[in-house]
């Protein structure tokens, strides 16, 4: 039996922009927001959010995981750019992508701790550390992020230099499914001997996610066949165990009172990430392209990298003035206008000057628009 269906099903043709991946994009960021505002930021509030919020405590502490949507979706989208590419677009796409927003959120956290008093999550980072962080490799030498939602883009980065290979052998679809294949038995072998150097390459924890992601681009781009759709149910098995595993490291270091998310609830999510991914590549939820969805889009990795300095920042000044629920809701509706203009007008003229200019391709290229979704 062939593992590849070549009778392409209709909707899985072309590889244009998926507007769904925008909204889907947009909702892991703002469920990673939530997280933070209304579970895990006590030294912002001065108070443990949980018992500011105690009727969406348990919801929000379920926001954690929206980081584990991005992977999936960065492992679907990281796959449709890099096919057909050679290596130096594919690692000059990446630094275009990732570089511009994050030098300047970390503009504005050395900022705000520099220039203000703020003391809320404050790194105590010295100015070299400060500038090992704009590599963003400063975890290489055990260096501190600069504001904790910097953690993602290390297993971003690794994902990366994982499918650099692919990228050098020339990606197909049989070579795609070995590489999935390996990755996941890579994985588990790292994290069934605990080996710290094995698991820093090939990232146990994470590596379900973006193979699954490959996989369900697979599926979304050849249609239905069975070695996929089994690397989608071991990611989404595997996941379970580092979901899980994740939030119950939470719930030991702050207490289920303060993190009050049950084993039920981390299930249901993951499973529910998966199931919406699913439905993605098979094309049966498809969204029609807007300006709107553009802007959520583009605005999502901006306001993953801001929405903790906005908080701050502004949650201090507020609290004492106003309710939390108004408090959370003006500092999430500050970090989405600024995470807008950040993207419309410092991220996108960047990334257009360096962009290299090119003819125009005879056929259209498939991944020229598509790389917005490819990070948190």
């Amino acid at each position: 039996m062939s593992v590849h269906n070549r009778n392409r099903p209709r909707r899985a043709q072309g590889d244009g922009r998926l507007a769904e991946l925008d909204l889907l994009r947009f909702v892991a960021a703002l469920a990673v927001l939530a997280f933070h505002y209304l579970v895990a930021y006590a030294s912002v509030w001065g108070d443990r959010p949980a018992e500011l919020f105690p009727a969406v405590a348990p919801l929000a502490g379920l926001g954690i995981l929206g980081v584990e949507l991005f992977f999936v979706i960065s492992g679907f989208v990281i796959l449709m750019s890099a096919w057909g590419r050679g290596l130096g677009a594919f690692a000059w796409s990446r630094v275009v992508r990732l570089y511009p927003a994050y030098w300047l959120s970390l503009a504005a956290v050395a900022a705000l701790y520099g220039l203000t008093a703020a003391k809320a999550l404050d790194p105590k980072l010295s100015t070299g550390e400060y500038l090992l962080n704009a590599t963003m490799f400063q975890r290489l030498f055990d260096v501190s992020d600069a504001t904790g939602v910097y953690w993602s883009l290390w297993a971003e980065l690794r994902f990366y230099l994982l499918i650099s290979i692919l990228v050098i052998i020339g990606i197909t679809y049989a070579r795609v499914l070995i590489f999935c294949g390996l990755w996941l038995a890579a994985a588990l072998t790292a994290e069934l001997l605990g080996n710290d150097l094995l698991a820093e390459i090939f990232m146990p924890r994470y590596a379900p996610y973006f193979v699954a992601g490959m996989a369900l681009y697979l599926v979304h781009k050849h249609g239905n066949a069975w070695l996929p759709w089994l690397y989608v149910v071991a990611g989404w098995a595997m996941s379970l165990h580092s979901a899980l595993t994740r939030v119950h490291g939470r719930i030991d270091l702050a207490g289920f009172a303060n993190m009050p998310v049950t084993d039920a609830g981390v299930i249901l999510t993951i499973t529910a990430i998966f199931t919406v991914m699913a439905v993605v590549a098979l094309g049966i939820f498809r969204l029609r392209p807007s300006r709107t969805l553009t802007a959520l889009g583009g605005t999502t990795y901006p306001l993953y990298l801001f929405h903790s300095v906005l908080a701050v920042a502004l949650v201090p000044l507020l609290r004492d003035l106003m309710p939390p629920w108004l408090t959370a809701t003006l500092t999430t509706l500050a970090a989405v206008l600024l995470s807008y203009l950040v993207y419309s007008f410092a991220e996108r003229p960047i990334q257009r000057l360096l962009r290299p200019r090119r003819r125009p391709p005879a056929r259209p290229a498939p991944a020229a628009h598509v790389e917005k979704a490819s990070v948190p």
